[in-house]
């Protein structure tokens, strides 16, 4: 998949933005080859991205913003598979009566196609990334400072 000097084509930012866009599935398998073949470089690239799970270091008035902008049945698929963690971390963040409306989604929602919850989830990280670039909220990588609200 990779060879040679990353840093001739753009680097491992590169590579990180070009996975961000990719489809879930198509950014799992391509990570998990990396990650056997070269493991410096898989710890770079994913320093790099943002992840689903990521949204459970965000803080809460982020995490506010983000739920504020997604449509319940959205939610629902994407939180379908997980951590729990992240899964209270959007429930504390919603009124209480959404975040109840949101679990009985969750748990009446059967079972789902996992390329349906990757649409989800890929789908609100791309809110995610807009609401950065709009400067609504702001998101850390890798090593860069945290920052106090």
């Amino acid at each position: 998949v990779f060879g040679g000097d990353l840093s001739k084509t753009g680097g491992a930012e590169a590579v990180a933005d070009i996975l961000n866009s990719a489809s879930r599935s198509a950014e799992k398998n391509i990570l998990d080859a990396l990650k056997e073949r070269d493991a410096d470089l898989f710890d770079e690239i994913a320093s790099l991205m943002f992840l689903f799970e990521d949204i459970n270091g965000l803080p809460d008035a982020a995490v506010q913003n983000i739920v504020k902008n997604i449509d319940s049945n959205t939610m629902a698929l994407a939180l379908k598979a997980c951590s729990e963690d992240l899964k209270e971390k959007i429930f504390r963040n919603m009124s209480e009566r959404a975040a109840d409306m949101l679990k009985d989604e969750l748990q009446y929602l059967g079972p789902v196609r996992v390329r349906d919850v990757e649409n989800s989830q890929k789908e609100i990280l791309d809110v995610v990334r807009q609401l950065e670039a709009d400067g609504e909220i702001q998101i850390t990588r890798g090593e860069e400072e945290e920052v106090i609200d």
